[in-house]
């Protein structure tokens, strides 16, 4: 006897869930904010609406179907199978948090907050959920094969991102490291870098490209191309500042030597998934071989 399809509901604690944490109880929280001179009307409203599309979301599941709740801070932990649907209810950003532990499962991206988030990832009204999910149990759902990005180690460890993956030291030092895209080599002292995908371009890699008045041309969401940008890049005898920018198209790779030990490389913010380079090590980053799978609509 088969088992019958799990639904995992990805979500993450709200401005208010916060709040309780830290100050016990509702009032605290309250007071907290009104000696500040301001209100909780406004968190708790938006938990509200947060708290009412889980349980639209939640509704809409067939009874027969298993299910399991993950909140972002367990991600890391959470055991996804091959045959899971995956329901993300919050920000854009959660479903990159999450893409980076799939691999070809798909993904409903759920809106609770319409207007406040661009829905560029969550494109669906809580709503809309169970025509979606009836979509794809019936296999007559679209989907988005979004492009990802892979970094790994030379010991064999490798990490994907949906956005971005930054490289560079854990605090706010300047990292060494030796740069190698394939038309050059050089030794620099920076920031980091960062290796974006074409989602990543309504992201952190945007504010990059934007201070750095770059020409290059993002590729679009399911392009298979990368683009990479250096962060204040130090000039002086002994690194240089003349690779900052460029394009990674399929099968091409940028590989960096760390040469200051504890670099560290980690996907979509989640710093606390990452990989850890020692000194001498080399990492590379190229267009991952799995994707996104985000289901749309016909």
């Amino acid at each position: 006897m088969s088992l019958a399809p799990r639904i995992v509901v990805v979500r993450r604690r709200t401005e208010f869930d916060e709040l309780i944490v830290r100050h016990g109880t509702r009032g605290q929280a309250g007071f907290f904010l009104a000696s500040r001179g301001r209100s909780l009307d406004e968190v708790e409203e938006r938990h509200a609406g947060t708290q009412n599309a889980l349980a639209t979301v939640t509704a809409a599941i067939p009874i027969d179907w298993r299910r399991a709740d993950v909140e972002r801070a367990d991600l890391d932990r959470f055991l996804f199978t091959p045959d899971d649907v995956v329901a993300v209810v919050g920000q854009d950003g959660l479903v990159a948090n999450v893409a980076k532990y799939l691999d070809g499962q798909p993904v409903i991206g759920v809106d609770p907050d319409p207007g406040r988030n661009p829905g560029v990832l969550v494109q669906h009204s809580p709503e809309a959920f169970e025509q979606v999910l009836q979509a794809v149990a019936a296999g007559s759902a679209e989907y988005q094969a979004r492009a990802m990005v892979e970094a790994s180690l030379d010991d064999g460890q490798t990490l994907v991102a949906l956005n971005e993956v930054f490289l560079g030291h854990p605090s706010h030092q300047s990292a060494r490291y030796r740069l190698q895209p394939d038309v050059a080599d050089e030794r620099q002292s920076s920031s980091g870098l960062i290796v974006s995908t074409g989602t990543g371009a309504t992201g952190w890699c945007r504010s990059v490209w934007l201070q750095s008045h770059s020409n290059l041309e993002f590729p679009k969401p399911t392009e298979l191309r990368l683009v990479w940008f250096v962060r204040e890049a130090w000039p002086s005898p002994a690194t240089g500042t003349s690779l900052v920018e460029g394009e990674l198209p399929i099968g091409q790779a940028l590989r960096v030597v760390a040469e200051t030990d504890g670099l560290v490389a980690f996907g979509d913010g989640i710093e606390a998934d990452r990989l850890t380079l020692g000194w001498g090590q080399e990492i590379q980053m190229r267009v991952a071989s799995r994707s996104l799978r985000l289901a749309l609509l016909k």
